[in-house]
C-alpha cells in the first residue's frame, strides 16, 4: 500500500524547529558551561565584564602577620661631661633609638646590644600605642644581641620557623623605626649569607633592604612574614680624610637561628656561650672540605695539633661543606666538648680531637 507524502502545518513545523534548535543550544551550554553540569547554575556575576589588569604583587600579608611584632625602643642614659668654663662634671641625658622584635607570647624581646648598652632606663613602644618598661634579662657582646623584657598581655609574637632557609636572591623586608618616623617597611634580596663582619662569627645575612639609624635591632622578614633576622649594621668604611662612611646598598642581619639560640641560653642561664677552636679557614668551590689558613697561637685547634693548609674532611663523622656550616657548628658547640676533625695532610688521613673552648675565655 503507498502512502501519499503529508505536509505539516507551518506552525508544527516552526514549533518542531525551534524545539530541535533548543536541544542542540542546550547539549552545546552543558559542555562550554560546566557549572551547569554541577547545577551551580549562572548567576549574574558570571555576565559581568572581567578586568583585563593582573592581580598586583603585594608583601601586605607578610607585612600585615609581621609588622605588629616589631616595637620601638627608647634608652635613656647619662653622659658625664666636663665643662671647660666651670670646671665642673655636667650630666646629660642621652636618648638612643632602636627597633625590637616579640618573640615569646611571655614578653620577650630581641634587640640590639648597641641599642640599649648602658641605659639607665628602657620603653618599649608598642604598634598599638602602649609604652611599657622594659627589663634587660641578658646581653651577648659577640653577636651584639640583647634579650629584654616587658609584663604586657595578649602581644603579637612575630611568625618563625625552625629553619628559615634563607638563600641568596630570596626577597626580604626589613620593618624598624628608622629616625622615629614611625614603622617603615624596606624591601630588598638577600645578597649573601655567611658573612664575615667580626673576627670569629661569619653567621651574618647581608641584604640591600635599607636600614637607617632606628632600624638597628629590628626584623628581616621574609616574603611571608617570616622571621629570618635581627637587622644589626650597614656597612662603613674609611675615606681618603680618614672619615667612617656608610656604604649605600650592604646591610647586615644576625640570622635567626643564631639569634633564637643566644635569646633561649640568656633566658635560661643570663647568658649565652659561643664554641670556638681558634682556626680560620676557606671553603672549596664544588667538593667537600675546607682549607685552614690560620690557626692562633695558644688556641685548642694547635694545641691539637691542626696545621695551616690542612685539610677538615669531616667533623664527627659529618662530611664538612664549606666554613659557614663548620663554624656555626663549632659555635653552638658546648664548651669543653671534644669534636674530632678528620684532616687530610700530604695525602694522609688524621683525626684530631679538638676540645671546644668558649668564645672570650681561651
Amino acid at each position: 500500500m503507498l502512502f501519499n507524502h503529508v505536509k505539516l502545518p507551518s506552525w508544527i513545523t516552526f514549533i518542531l524547529r525551534s524545539a530541535l534548535l533548543g536541544v542542540i543550544i542546550s547539549v552545546l551550554m552543558l559542555l562550554l558551561v560546566p557549572e551547569l553540569r554541577r547545577g551551580s547554575g549562572i548567576t549574574l556575576d558570571w555576565f559581568a565584564y572581567e578586568s583585563s589588569a593582573p592581580e598586583k604583587l603585594s608583601y601586605y600579608n607578610a607585612v600585615s602577620h609581621a609588622a605588629p611584632a616589631v616595637v620601638n625602643i627608647y634608652s635613656n642614659s647619662i653622659d658625664v661631661q666636663s665643662s671647660l668654663f666651670t670646671q665642673r662634671s655636667v650630666e646629660r641625658t642621652r636618648t638612643s633609638l632602636g627597633s625590637g622584635v616579640i618573640m615569646t607570647e611571655n614578653g620577650h624581646i630581641l634587640t640590639c646590644l648597641h641599642v640599649i648598652q648602658n641605659a639607665e632606663t628602657i620603653f618599649v613602644g608598642l604598634p598599638d600605642g602602649q609604652l611599657a618598661a622594659a627589663d634587660l634579662v641578658g646581653q651577648d657582646i659577640h653577636t651584639d644581641l640583647a634579650v629584654l623584657k616587658i609584663d604586657v598581655e595578649n602581644l603579637h609574637v612575630i611568625p618563625q620557623l625552625d629553619d628559615p632557609d634563607t638563600r641568596v636572591g630570596d626577597v626580604v623586608l626589613a620593618i624598624g623605626n628608622p629616625l622615629n618616623l614611625g614603622q617603615t617597611i624596606t624591601q630588598g634580596i638577600v645578597s649573601r649569607i655567611g658573612r664575615n663582619i667580626s673576627s670569629h662569627f661569619i653567621d651574618f645575612i647581608q641584604t640591600d633592604a635599607v636600614l637607617n639609624e632606628g632600624n638597628s635591632g629590628g626584623a628581616l622578614v621574609d616574603s611571608n612574614g617570616y622571621l629570618i633576622g635581627i637587622n644589626n649594621a650597614n656597612f662603613k668604611t674609611v675615606d681618603n680624610r680618614r672619615r667612617l662612611r656608610d656604604v649605600d646598598g650592604v646591610f647586615f642581619a644576625v640570622p635567626y637561628k643564631l639569634a633564637r639560640r643566644v635569646m633561649d641560653e640568656i633566658i635560661a642561664t643570663g647568658r649565652a656561650t659561643h664554641g670556638v677552636l681558634g682556626f680560620s679557614a676557606t671553603s672549596m668551590p664544588n667538593t667537600i672540605g675546607i682549607v685552614i689558613n690560620t690557626v692562633f697561637p695558644g688556641g685548642p685547634s694547635e694545641q691539637a695539633g691542626l696545621q695551616p693548609d690542612d685539610v677538615i674532611m669531616a667533623i664527627d663523622g659529618v662530611a664538612v661543606k664549606n666554613v659557614y656550616e663548620t663554624l656555626d657548628k663549632v659555635a653552638s658547640s658546648t664548651p669543653g666538648t671534644i669534636l674530632t676533625l678528620e684532616v687530610r695532610r700530604n695525602g694522609e688521613t688524621l683525626n684530631l680531637p679538638v676540645t671546644v673552648a668558649e668564645l672570650g675565655q681561651q
